[in-house]
């Protein structure tokens, strides 16, 4: 018997494992959370599939996700980035990656880690929504408001309630998998 998923990862194989794997699961790793936060900050104004599609591109083109090396991009390599078409090749995202590292970095100085910092808007407990269709799933909330300020006030940038929000579905920090998906209990 087919497993029931939710309906906006039907059809695409990528999706529909990324759904199954990821998607929702509570990640309290400062290297998946800042993975997240930059794809997040790519992805705004496209869809996820794209990002999916060049992650692994992504990865490579921005060593592995280690902000510490990222926080010390210079120009040379804005350059050689925004000549890679294996990424989206925005130059203002480009830069925002760069600034959001820094600011990663000042946020672990502060708590600790940035799992701390980040999850401390939940009280380290997923929010758990009932929702029967995918569709019923808001883009921002007043949380992701609040986070959304807040990250802004540290120096982080692209960081939108609508891309914070995203953020917390992807890491966990809500679980919005419809009732009737068989990741909604799971996760």
């Amino acid at each position: 018997m087919e497993k029931h998923r939710c309906g906006w990862c039907l059809g695409d194989p990528l999706y529909e494992a990324y759904h199954d794997e990821e998607w929702g699961v509570p990640v309290r790793d400062d290297h998946t959370l800042f993975e997240f936060l930059i794809l997040e900050t790519f992805q705004a104004g496209l869809s996820w599939i794209t990002i999916l599609r060049k992650r692994e591109n992504f990865r490579n083109a921005f060593d592995q996700f280690d902000y510490r090396k990222i926080a010390e991009y210079q120009q040379g390599k804005v350059d050689q980035l925004l000549q890679d078409a294996g990424i989206i090749r925005n130059k203002l995202k480009i830069h925002a990656t760069i600034s959001n590292a820094q600011a990663f970095l000042k946020v672990q100085e502060e708590f600790g880690s940035f799992s701390t910092y980040i999850w401390q808007f939940v009280d380290n407990v997923p929010i758990k929504n009932a929702l029967k269709n995918h569709k019923e799933a808001p883009a921002n909330t007043d949380l992701s408001d609040r986070i959304s300020k807040d990250l802004k006030k540290r120096g982080f940038k692209f960081v939108g309630s609508t891309v914070v929000y995203a953020h917390m579905q992807a890491t966990g920090m809500v679980n919005d998998h419809e009732v009737g998906c068989f990741r909604y209990e799971e996760v």
